[in-house]
């Protein structure tokens, strides 16, 4: 059959060659994902432009494999990812932080089963990038409150979320792609809650390992910062014309903050420092090098109506902020932050982000002298920098993963469309259980909503969607869609049935998830859904076995992505925040996915009735 094939269809052979193409440049992390999936889909749509392809249906048109663009499954896939980002902007699962922070105050390892408990959960309806975003400062600012190591929470926290997203059709964008293409193939949709059971059963199993055992099996690697409880930062005291200190000596100025405030070094000029001495007489255009708590800096401004230095400006009455309405956050510096080896000169930091960078706080060493401000000390892993700015553009900060917040939830006021927030999301959630309407349908009605109550901008929206997701569903689906039009799935379908020959369906199905679970840590697991997905179907039909079970079998393997960091996004983000290596990702990756494929090849055959 596969040789007859090949033989007699060319096209099969050259979709299959792309597809391997398309695998293999996926899994090159020097080339940008979306540049490798636009090569894939042009030549794609090039090749059946000049080689025409005539199947049972006439002449195939190339221009249909665009048809990814318009396909309700990124339509739901994107709506989603907007409706997630809503939440995040108006900080309606800022409770959830708040919850988590009091609960590991009164007993740290039940709070941590709650933590995975919460993370999976919500992941289960909400896309898991914000969520990690919104637990990452949460959970490295209890650790070292606790004297807890932050290697040992962090990752299995972010296990628990990939568990948590199996739960539902809406969880990841994996789920909603293997529903949508089996859909299209004549299967029954799946509904909301359709395989919450088996998920459920397996995922609770998985959540066991990553308390009890998980943490046990990860080496303590700590983020180089100390205990924020004592974090002392440098800052410099900027002297400003007209300032009403002009003249006094140092002794006066000190005078003021009753004696608290410690001068380290008088930076005159770039060129000039003065030694602190108590008699120097106080100059416009100084600035005062002082170390200490954001609290108490924040008191020597005041109480000497001098302000921070942030650099090329200060933050006065000339600043388009007010200070009123500014405040205080605290950001490390992790392995992988654009930050790193950087410096805030360089980086444009003030006009990318709309925040002033006023101290910073560096581990293990003070720094002693800062002759051109913050702005040109080269920044390195663990330092702390106080930022300040309005409220709005320090909320920001939570959706923006290459900086971590050590507080997000410090001074930011609870914004009034949270509740409004949280009834769109949960309006979407009870139509898509009723199936009145589409998910694509009931996901555009929901970001509608959340731009016209106000949760949401278009600019919001525009941040939400990712270029590098749209175009590796689309170059999949017209994958997909040229093997099935070709012939090509039937012969993968045919190979592996070769390869399983004389095993029960149970087998197979196990044979199935397994080969998912090896394709979405080298590849991708949106790219091992959709050309696994007809491949399933072919094979239960050719089986005469219920096809729902392989097409599961397929969503679940799809989602094993544990055992490598670049098999999915959060993966590479706790990794970056934290300098997990490869080798923690397999210690305790590959026991919960060999966990996780056991667990479902029973739980799917069993309900099935392939045993």
């Amino acid at each position: 059959m596969s040789m007859q094939l090949l033989a007699s269809n060319p096209h099969a052979f050259a979709v299959l060659g792309l597809t391997v193409l398309a695998l293999l440049l996926f899994t090159r992390q020097s080339i940008p994902l979306e540049t490798s999936s636009l090569f894939i889909l042009c030549l794609l749509v090039l090749g059946f432009e000049i080689f025409p392809y005539t199947g049972p249906e006439g002449v195939f048109k190339s221009t249909d494999l665009y048809s990814g663009f318009a396909h309700p499954a990124l339509i739901a896939v994107s709506t989603l990812m907007v409706l997630g980002h809503g939440l995040v902007r108006t900080g309606a699962l800022e409770v959830v932080g708040e919850i988590l922070a009091i609960a590991w105050k009164k007993n740290a390892r039940w709070s941590f089963l709650l933590t995975m408990l919460l993370a999976a959960f919500l992941s289960s309806f909400v896309n898991n990038t914000p969520i990690i975003i919104l637990l990452l400062p949460i959970m490295v600012s209890v650790c070292l409150k606790n004297n807890i190591s932050t290697s040992s929470v962090l990752l299995p926290v972010n296990f628990a979320t990939l568990l948590g997203g199996m739960g539902t059709t809406i969880g990841t964008s994996t789920n909603i792609l293997v529903v949508s293409v089996a859909a299209q193939m004549g299967l029954a949709e799946f509904g909301l809650f359709d395989f919450a059971l088996p998920a459920v059963l397996v995922g609770s199993v998985g959540i066991l390992y990553l308390w009890l055992i998980a943490p046990k099996l990860l080496p303590k690697r700590e983020m180089a910062m100390s205990d924020e409880s004592a974090r002392i930062f440098t800052a410099q005291l900027f002297v400003a014309h007209g300032n009403p200190n002009i003249g006094k000596t140092l002794a006066e100025l000190i005078a003021l903050t009753h004696g608290e405030m410690n001068v380290r070094r008088i930076r005159r000029t770039q060129e000039i420092s003065i030694v602190p001495l108590p008699d120097v007489r106080i100059q416009a255009g100084d600035r005062l090098l002082v170390r200490d708590t954001p609290s108490k800096l924040k008191a020597y401004e005041q109480a000497l109506r001098c302000v921070l230095y942030a650099g090329d400006h200060v933050l006065d009455e000339t600043h388009p902020l007010p200070l009123a309405d500014q405040q205080l956050t605290e950001i490390a510096v992790y392995p992988g932050s654009a930050l790193n080896r950087a410096r805030l000169a360089n980086t444009r930091f003030h006009e990318k982000k709309e925040l002033d960078v006023v101290a910073i706080h560096r581990a293990g060493k003070a720094i002693s002298a800062m002759p051109s401000g913050i702005q040109d000390v080269r920044l390195r892993i663990g330092d702390v920098l106080l930022v300040q700015g309005s409220a709005e553009a320090i909320s920001d900060l939570k959706t923006q993963s290459d900086l971590m917040m050590l507080d997000a939830t410090r001074d930011l006021p609870r914004r009034s469309k949270a509740p409004m927030s949280l009834l769109v999301m949960a309006a979407v959630i009870a139509l898509a259980t009723t199936r009145m309407l589409p998910l694509s349908i009931v996901g555009a009605l929901g970001v509608a909503a959340m731009l016209l109550c106000g949760c949401l901008n278009w600019k919001d929206v525009r941040d939400a969607l990712s270029v590098q997701l749209v175009l590796m569903i689309v170059t999949t689906l017209a994958l997909g869609q040229a093997l099935l039009l070709t012939g090509g799935s039937e012969l993968l379908a045919t190979q592996f049935l070769g390869l399983m020959q004389g095993a029960s369906q149970a087998w197979v199905l196990s044979g199935l998830i397994a080969m998912m679970a090896v394709l979405t840590n080298i590849v991708s697991n949106n790219a091992a859904a959709v050309i696994g997905t007809p491949i399933a179907i072919t094979v239960a039909n050719a089986l005469g076995a219920p096809p729902e079970a392989f097409v599961l079998g397929v969503l679940f393997g799809a989602n094993l992505s544990f055992v490598t960091p670049m098999a999915y996004q959060t993966n590479l983000l706790v990794m970056n925040a934290i300098g997990y290596t490869f080798g923690d990702f397999v210690r305790v990756g590959l026991p919960l996915a060999l966990l996780m494929w056991a667990g479902f090849s029973l739980v799917l055959s069993v309900l099935y009735g392939l045993v």
